[in-house]
């Protein structure tokens, strides 16, 4: 059976078709496809949300449903809270914190009555650090602490399986079904992805790229500049003759390591790095001011430009926050130099400046456990890394009061964007690189005896990167995308969901109460026996270690 989706588009929009129920389950649907470049116009939407945070120390199948994800006030209450039963247990004699770490708290999205805000808007987001830096504790035979944990970014971290478009930016999917993780039987989830376009390596434009590398004290700790090194290597193997690279290193201040260099002389190149020793105090934002002065001489509009900050992001000299610090950067950062922050290390670790840092400078974040996972940064997803293909990307959803009585995104609390924003090109959205998948999960529940067919519309706006012209495109989620069963799901949704759960039990949240670890252990075992996948069948593991304690 094929299903035609039915588009409402602001722009020119190739409209999919995709293929219905599989031996494996449903397929999500293809609801738009990014074409063209043209300018969108259209109103603003009045509504604001606004968020709380405290700080604490301590394969190509199409078978996901992302879109769009919007936040609601992390402090709201909602009737449905009070349903919820008594959490089933505690972990606390698995946790052991390691000291001199910063993560930061931003709160759990409530359910939002859809009579009340009917729209949910939210800057994409394509990290995955705070998914390895769990890995991270786990390798150490710890429990992360709740506040490190973001829930979209355990989720980027697995293939969705979304099949890229031809000939596009980036392509909208969306399907869903029943969990077994939410509260209320009727309720579903619906998952709303969006895929980026490849890049032919073969074809790629050169890149121009400064390393800025943390030598201060702490990087002795665990070896950590040792892994900053090795991890170089495996990118500067990856790169071509035609490529630029120029290094930085910093510790109480700053100083040029290697002026702008072809890559082709990678030995030279890897020497520095090598040469490199830990020692003094930390000043990063002298490093990136310097990194980004480097990055201004190599810049060629034509080719990729970027500044990648290697660090455990303990900044104790001159500007030690990420908004002091992108001030004296900003005008690079919205130039097109883009910015990759990888992080390394176990205690004595900042997560917050490296991921604000990203999320303000137009970036990405990684966390680097191991020399396996920069093999999966700069060789497997090398393009992606490298590549920013749409920028400012924002996601609006609308969804139909008389279908959805209320709805929670799962996750994103901190890339909110007030709903009258969606079309205020000033407000900053997120980038997408080559080749990557955003995937979105709203918990919902539906007005009984709904009549409807469509849950809402989804709608993507964006900065083309080459002409800056402002685009949207916009498709609506049917309800016959949405699998009547769990068990008729495509097993990549089911992955999703089972991750999001596990992030969810992992942060302590109380929309994690009806369910526990053994019922994400449940799922994970049998998805890792129907899915031909290492990083699932390491989860699998994680989960069983984290559970034994119980």
């Amino acid at each position: 059976m094929k299903r035609i989706l039915t588009l409402t588009m602001t722009l020119a929009l190739v409209a999919a078709a995709c293929s219905g129920a599989t031996e494996t389950g449903e397929r999500p649907g293809t609801i738009a496809v990014a074409t063209t470049s043209a300018p969108a116009t259209g109103g603003t939407p009045d509504r604001e949300r606004s968020g709380s945070a405290t700080t604490t120390g301590a394969p190509s199948s199409q078978s996901d449903s992302l879109i769009a994800i919007g936040t609601s006030p992390a402090q709201e209450t909602d009737k449905r809270d009070g349903a919820i039963r008594e959490e089933r247990g505690s972990r606390s004699s698995y946790r052991v914190d390691p000291n001199d770490v910063t993560f930061q708290d931003y709160g759990e999205n409530p359910y939002v009555e859809t009579d009340r805000d009917n729209l949910s808007t939210f800057a994409v987001d394509v990290d995955t650090g705070s998914y390895t830096v769990m890995r991270g504790y786990w390798n150490k035979g710890l429990t992360p602490p709740a506040a490190s944990v973001r829930p979209e970014e355990y989720i980027n971290f697995f293939d969705a399986g979304y099949d890229a478009p031809d000939g596009g930016v980036f392509a909208v999917y969306a399907d869903g079904a029943p969990t077994p993780f939410l509260d209320y039987g009727e309720d579903i989830l619906v998952r709303i992805g969006i895929k980026g376009a490849q890049v032919d390596a073969r074809r790629r434009p050169n890149v121009n790229l400064t390393f800025v590398i943390d030598t201060s004290g702490s990087m002795e700790q665990d070896d950590r500049l040792g892994l900053v090194q090795d991890s170089l290597a495996v990118l500067l193997n990856e790169l071509g003759p035609d490529d630029t690279i120029a290094i930085v290193a910093y510790n109480t201040s700053a100083r040029v390591v290697a002026e702008p260099t072809r890559a082709d002389e990678r030995r030279d190149l890897q020497r520095a790095i090598d040469e490199l020793h830990p020692g003094g105090s930390t000043n990063a934002e002298d490093g990136l001011i310097l990194g980004y002065d480097i990055a201004e001489q190599m810049y060629n509009s034509d080719e990729v430009n970027k500044v990648i900050l290697l660090s455990d992001g303990v900044a104790n000299v001159g500007e030690t926050g990420p908004g002091g610090i992108f001030e004296r950067i900003e005008q690079s950062a919205t130039n097109g130099i883009d910015l990759l922050t990888v992080g390394v290390g176990f205690g004595s670790f900042n997560d917050v400046l490296l991921e604000q840092l990203a999320d303000t400078a137009n970036g990405q974040y990684r966390y680097i456990d191991t020399i396996d996972e920069a093999d999966r940064v700069f060789r497997d997803n090398l393009l992606g890394t490298l590549i920013t293909i749409a920028r400012n990307v924002k996601v609006q959803v609308d969804f139909d009061p008389d279908v959805v009585k209320s709805y929670r995104l799962v996750g994103f609390e901190n890339r909110d964007v007030a709903d009258r924003d969606f079309r205020d090109d000033r407000v900053d959205g997120g980038e997408i690189g080559a080749g990557h998948s955003v995937t979105a999960l709203y918990e919902i529940e539906l007005v009984d005896g709904a009549r409807r067919d469509i849950l809402g519309t989804v709608s993507v706006r964006w900065e083309s990167v080459d002409s800056r012209d402002i685009n949207e495109i916009s498709g609506d989620i049917e309800l016959d995308l949405i699998a009547n069963r769990w068990a008729d799901a495509d097993p990549r949704f089911r992955l999703a969901a089972t991750v999001a759960a596990f992030a969810e039990q992992m942060r302590e949240g109380r929309f994690a109460r009806s369910f526990d670890l053994e019922d994400v252990y449940d799922e994970i075992d049998a998805l890792s026996n129907e899915l031909d996948d290492s990083d699932v069948s390491e989860l699998r593991r994680i989960v069983r270690d984290f559970m034994r304690d119980l």
